[in-house]
């Protein structure tokens, strides 16, 4: 009989986390496992990798987070990790993560209130809950009342969809809760199930997460103030482990794979979802779209000698017929909109750049202000039938009036149709070693001799295996680095 890790994080648990999303699925698929979850801290960064990495593998995604839960100010926000059932739970679980990060910061930490998760917000949402739960907190400390008050909670908030949390990794309370969870699952006829808590891929990793721990705390390993909160047993356990870690207790191992069973989301990926732009009556977007590009080129080509004009005409039907037959009249009549409305309210516009100058259409439309054919620029370069893709125009504006252009696109196509992207950035090698070189206690002129043997290359991204010379790139070009 197999397993199914629940409560694993990634590298996208910034604070705590070093696995990486492709290795997890890997070990996953290799050890025989039909499926795996991800649940990040708060977070749903990694969905598409993840996604995709598991449908690569021929494995269930299992889609999820492990929530902070805030109730009140007397007491610490209490955890419960989330798992998308269904499609209907999977998007109550993106707007319940959404509202935590626009409404529920404490501590800087994005958190649930635990008033949102109502019976609507919850359809959908499997719950596990452990120790650090705010049941595991009263079955720990014998608070009866915090118990019994959870209890009513969480049941009726996730009938038939709550179970108990138990884990076996060494770290304080765990023994006293599962001894408390099982008598209480018995008395009240609850499910349990086994996780692991994964934070890292094998055993031998955990100093290396704790590295990066300490790092986010700014302090050093050997900080005796330092709070311990991880053990070397939560790695990705082969279920062999986890069923030997649970022998006494294997209804918990076979309700991981009851669990994993129950959850099915399906993401719908490499579809465009654009708002739809208001055309005068009877038009349609590609009518409305040929008939703004005409004119406005038309208007450009005053300061074109007339000679060229047929050529500049006949570049302007074949983009427009590319633009329509890939299904993007409407992004450009989007993106024309809010250009042409910030210019009307003086927010300067940046001139264009990137494959999007290479259109004459955004020439026409007034997004750009190069023409393309003076400059022998490639439409190919930004949309080509074949090798379909979303278009993407790099816009500049100025960033004393770059919120009110955000503002007017809300507006103008709706809250829920507008949103910004998070953007990750990594650490750079030399930090790295700084960094660490700081965690582990070495004096900051030995770190910094070490840093900067890492060759400066402009332009290029320098790894620490490009340093050392494991990379194929490295080993071709041995001068550069």
């Amino acid at each position: 009989m197999s397993f199914v890790h629940l409560h694993v994080h990634s590298e996208y648990s910034l604070i705590d986390g070093t696995l990486r999303v492709k290795d997890a699925v890997a070990q996953a698929k290799e050890r025989g496992m039909p499926a795996i979850a991800l649940t990040d801290q708060g977070n749903l960064f990694a969905m598409v990798k993840f996604y995709k990495a598991a449908l690569g593998a021929g494995i269930k995604p299992i889609f999820g987070a492990d929530c902070f839960v805030y109730e009140n100010a007397q007491t610490p926000p209490s955890r419960v990790v989330l798992l998308a059932q269904n499609d209907a739970g999977f998007l109550h679980l993106t707007e319940l993560l959404s509202q935590a990060y626009c409404e529920g910061q404490h501590d800087d930490k994005p958190c649930l209130n635990r008033d949102w998760l109502t019976p609507e917000k919850s359809d959908g949402l499997i719950a596990l809950i452990g120790v650090d739960s705010d049941l595991g907190r009263g079955l720990v400390h014998g608070l009866d009342h915090v118990v019994d008050d959870a209890l009513a909670f969480w049941t009726e908030r996730f009938p038939d969809r709550l179970y108990l949390e138990l884990t076996r990794t060494n770290r304080v309370n765990e023994g006293a809760f599962i001894e408390s969870a099982v008598d209480l699952a018995i008395a009240k006829d609850l499910p349990v199930v086994a996780s692991n808590d994964v934070r890292f891929l094998d055993q031998s990793d955990f100093d290396a997460h704790e590295v990066r721990v300490c790092i986010n705390q700014g302090r050093t390993l050997e900080d005796p103030r330092r709070p311990r909160d991880y053990s070397d047993r939560q790695y990705l356990r082969t279920a062999n482990e986890m069923r030997e870690l649970f022998a006494d207790i294997p209804e918990a191992i076979d309700n991981s794979l009851a669990i994993a069973e129950r959850c099915n989301v399906t993401l719908k990926l490499g579809e465009n979802f654009l708002p739809n732009f208001p055309t005068p009556a009877g038009q349609t977007e590609s009518d409305y779209l040929r008939e703004l590009s005409a004119q406005g080129l038309e208007e450009r080509l005053e300061r074109v000698l007339a000679e060229d004009h047929q050529t500049y005409r006949e570049r302007l039907e074949r983009e427009l017929d590319v633009i329509i037959q890939m299904g993007f009249p409407g992004y450009f009549l989007i993106v024309a909109d809010f250009i042409q409305w910030a210019k009307r309210q003086d927010i300067p516009v940046g001139p264009g750049r990137g494959s999007g100058a290479g259109s004459i259409v955004a020439w026409a439309l007034l997004i750009t202000d190069i023409d393309p054919m003076a400059y022998d620029l490639l439409f190919e370069r930004f949309l080509n039938p074949e090798r379909v893709s979303m278009p993407d125009f790099d816009i500049d504006f100025c960033m004393e009036g770059r919120d009110r252009v955000i503002d007017y696109v809300a507006e103008q196509y709706g809250r829920d149709a507008v949103s910004q992207i998070a953007t990750h950035g990594t650490m750079a090698a030399k930090a790295v070693v700084r960094d660490v070189g700081r965690v582990l206690g070495y004096p900051y002129g030995f770190v910094d001799r070490i840093a900067k043997l890492i060759p400066f290359t402009p332009g290029m991204d320098v790894s620490l295996d490009d340093a050392l010379g494991r990379t194929e790139k490295s080993q071709k070009e041995p001068e550069r680095y």
